[in-house]
């Protein structure tokens, strides 16, 4: 059966999956490669497996953005049912008290993401107020994705559109002509930008880097419309009168299109993932666009589905698997426990990649045996 007509798309499960596949261990394996090969191919990957210090862009800061804009595609498939139960075409027509279901169902998914990121960001430990991280991947997640939905679910196609340019050009405007203490207007550095300055002034407890916080308040703004470009991509995937080979083309010709407007937009407003400058939201939503198009057209069109496999289990547990990775399960302690005394025979310059190696088995025989039984993590 096509997973179309079941209303999922097995792609997006995939792709979830090698978008967190990087994070959950991925990174480690060929960070080891490039030390112990020092072939070209690796050094180059490796590089690419960290987060530019400002200005800039590497496929490891498209990890998260790519993440926000897939859960944004799967609101359209997860409304779909009562969308045709309530006997309406779209979300918008809804019956309000329907609505009214939804938006408590998504502020509590809301504030267990929040928490759950506060978690991950060592709340339990109770180091006190000021040690204590509160803003997270996971809040950023559930907020931008609430109120992505709440646009979602109460303006039509064209509406949904006004609002994404308002949500970018308005976060440019903000940023560029409002003057920050000691600083002035439109410094974009992370002491002086006007996202640092609202993070000092309003954010609670302990901020990432000192001044400034990847996810803090003022930049959630054009986070919100990373999700809503996933959102208004969904909608278009559940169109009718495109057919499969043709929605994948138009998904990838607006993916050059969007990478292309955030290179035009980049030398006034820099394409920076700490800022989640409006550039960057266009350019990663023009790389989002480009992987869901060949993941689509591999899997959804072509058929070709058992390489997948592996992202897939990973993708249908994704938020679980984050979790674990971010430290709250010591993977390393059960590879070396199985796999340390193989490990240590071999030479001494291999031992970190096969290490490395060890631990995504781990993580993938928990995957598998949690896929096989259909235990996944439901927020």
């Amino acid at each position: 059966m096509n997973r179309q007509d079941s209303g999922r798309l097995l792609s997006l499960d995939a792709l979830r999956g090698f978008d967190m596949f990087w994070i959950m261990s991925g990174e480690h394996i060929i960070h080891a490669l490039a030390k112990a090969t020092k072939w070209p191919l690796f050094l180059w990957m490796s590089e690419q497996l960290h987060h530019t210090v400002w200005n800039g862009f590497t496929f490891y800061d498209m990890i998260f953005p790519l993440f926000l804009f897939i859960a944004g595609i799967s609101m359209p498939y997860s409304l779909q049912k009562k969308v045709q139960a309530a006997g309406v075409t779209a979300a918008f027509e809804l019956p309000a008290e329907d609505k009214r279901k939804l938006y408590l169902s998504m502020l509590r998914r809301t504030l267990i993401l929040i928490i759950l990121g506060c978690i991950v960001n060592g709340l339990l430990a109770f180091k006190g107020y000021h040690h204590t991280r509160f803003a997270s991947v996971l809040g950023r997640i559930g907020l931008a994705w609430f109120f992505a939905g709440m646009i979602y679910l109460n303006n039509n196609v064209r509406r949904q559109i006004y609002y994404l340019l308002i949500l970018l050009l308005g976060y440019w405007m903000m940023m560029e002509l409002i003057p920050v203490p000691g600083y002035g207007a439109g410094v974009l550095t992370m002491d002086g930008s006007l996202e640092s300055y609202i993070d000092r002034l309003l954010l609670p407890g302990k901020l990432h880097d000192g001044v400034h916080d990847p996810e803090g308040i003022l930049s959630t703004i054009p986070a919100v419309g990373t999700a809503l470009m996933g959102i208004l991509t969904g909608t278009f995937l559940r169109l009718e009168k495109y057919s499969m080979p043709k929605k994948a083309l138009l998904l990838f010709s607006a993916g050059i299109v969007f990478i292309l407007s955030g290179l035009i937009w980049d030398p006034c407003f820099p394409i920076n993932k700490r800022l989640w400058t409006s550039s960057f939201v266009l350019y990663t939503a023009g790389w989002s666009l480009l992987f869901l198009s060949i993941f689509y057209w591999l899997i959804d069109i072509a058929g070709f589905r058992r390489w997948a496999f592996v992202f897939i289990i990973i993708g249908t547990n994704s938020i679980l698997i984050y979790m674990c990775a971010e430290g709250m399960v010591n993977f390393g302690y059960t590879a070396e426990y199985i796999f340390g005394g193989m490990i240590r025979q071999l030479p001494l310059l291999w031992q970190p990649v096969f290490t490395a190696i060890s631990v995504t088995m781990i993580q993938l025989m928990l995957l598998y045996l949690l896929y096989r039984n259909k235990i996944f993590l439901k927020i």
